[in-house]
C-alpha cells in the first residue's frame, strides 16, 4: 500500500477495534504490529516462537538501555560515580545504563540521580523493536545496522 492508503487502512483498523471487534491481522511489517496490535505472536519456521504485547516481547531481547547526557564534567563524573554498570563516553559526557525501559527501572535510575544531586540534561531510552525481536528468536542476523526505538527527554 502507498503511505495515504496504509495510513487509511490503519484507521478502519482501529475504528473496528474500538467498537468492539477483533481483528486478526498477518503481516510481514512489524511497525504495523507494533501501532496496531494488542498481543503479537512472532512466527518461525510455522511455530510460535514468542507471543505477548509488542512490549513484553521488545523486554525479551538484551540491548535496551538508558543514555543520559550532560552538560557539565563534574555532573558526569558524579553520576558515573553514583551509578552501576555504566559505559562511559568521555567525550560526548554521557553514560549508558543496560535497561528494559520498564517504569520501575527509570525511576531507580533517577533516584539514585536525585539522591546524588544530580542532574541529567538528556535522557533517552533506547529498546529493541520488534524488527530487532524476530531477528532474536528467528536465529537470523541482525542487519549491520539495527533499528532502535528512541524517546529522549528533555
Amino acid at each position: 500500500l502507498d503511505p495515504r492508503s496504509r495510513h487509511n487502512m490503519w484507521q478502519i483498523i482501529r475504528e473496528l477495534v474500538t467498537g468492539g471487534v477483533t481483528v486478526f491481522l498477518t503481516t510481514q511489517y512489524l511497525e504495523e504490529a507494533d501501532q496496531l496490535a494488542d498481543r503479537i505472536a512472532v512466527l518461525n519456521n510455522g511455530k510460535i516462537a514468542a507471543e505477548g504485547t509488542a512490549e513484553e516481547l521488545k523486554r525479551l531481547i538484551p540491548g535496551g538501555h538508558v543514555k543520559l547526557r550532560f552538560s557539565e564534567p563534574a555532573a558526569f563524573q558524579s553520576a558515573a560515580a553514583a551509578l552501576d554498570e555504566v559505559t562511559r563516553d568521555d567525550e560526548a559526557l554521557s553514560l549508558q545504563i543496560p535497561s528494559d525501559g520498564s517504569q520501575r527501572q527509570l525511576r531507580s535510575i533517577l533516584d539514585r540521580l536525585d539522591s546524588a544531586g544530580i542532574e541529567a540534561d538528556e535522557l533517552t531510552v533506547h529498546t529493541p523493536d520488534l524488527d530487532d525481536v524476530f531477528f532474536a528468536l528467528t536465529g537470523t542476523t541482525i542487519p549491520s545496522q539495527p533499528s532502535q526505538s528512541e524517546e529522549t527527554v528533555r
